[in-house]
């Protein structure tokens, strides 16, 4: 068993590491803010992933994952939030065009922790990932709860450390980012991004 648990961390994360919804908004908190506020934000997306685990292990999530009004519903305000995060982040590119550079470093809106979870939590793909995935990937010598749970925490723990050590990276890369022309081109890529995510969940399928 601990062979293939090992193989599925291996899977996992491979997985966590594909650029998503959860990065550009770590980049985007992590920029403006500072590391100390990245790491809210990743906090909050690893919290957003044990609300999912929670509800795939007691099975709402298959019922959700199953329900075209309700992923449809969950997709759409998914997709508005991470429009309005980009369009946040293009307005801001723009202000810091005509404001001293000291005033564009203001910080987004919104506590991090919170950005991080709702952004999280409103992914319905998510859902689609732990009922559809994890069952094949679960540990044959545990019981189905049990091996989903540890799952979870496994995808949890790989995600924490993989965007905490994004957030430091960045961090060391502060001095950079903080020249105006960086920082006003970083906020209109990862507006764009985000609004591109956005399109994506929005048209997304279960």
């Amino acid at each position: 068993m601990f062979v293939q648990l090992l193989a599925v961390t291996g899977v996992l994360a491979v997985l966590t590491m594909v650029p998503g919804p959860d990065m550009a908004v770590v980049t985007k908190r992590a920029i403006a803010s500072g590391w100390r506020d990245g790491l809210r934000t990743v906090g909050g997306i690893t919290a957003g992933l044990l609300i999912w685990g929670m509800l795939t292990v007691v099975g709402l999530a298959a019922v959700l994952a199953a329900s075209a009004t309700a992923y449809t519903i969950i997709k759409l305000v998914g997709a508005v939030y991470l429009g309005f995060l980009g369009v946040q982040a293009l307005l801001q590119s723009r202000r810091s065009r005509s404001v001293a550079p000291a005033a564009s470093t203001l910080a987004p809106s919104g506590t991090p922790w919170r950005t991080g979870l709702v952004s999280n939590v409103l992914n319905p793909k998510i859902a689609v990932f732990y009922t559809g995935l994890l069952p094949t990937l679960a540990p044959s010598g545990l019981s189905p709860h049990l091996g989903m749970t540890l799952l979870v925490l496994i995808h949890a723990a790989l995600t924490l450390v993989w965007l905490g050590s994004y957030v430091l990276v960045l961090a060391k890369a502060r001095a950079f980012f903080e020249k105006p022309a960086v920082r006003r081109t970083m906020d209109g890529i990862t507006g764009v991004v985000l609004i591109g995510f956005g399109v994506k969940v929005a048209t997304s399928q279960p």
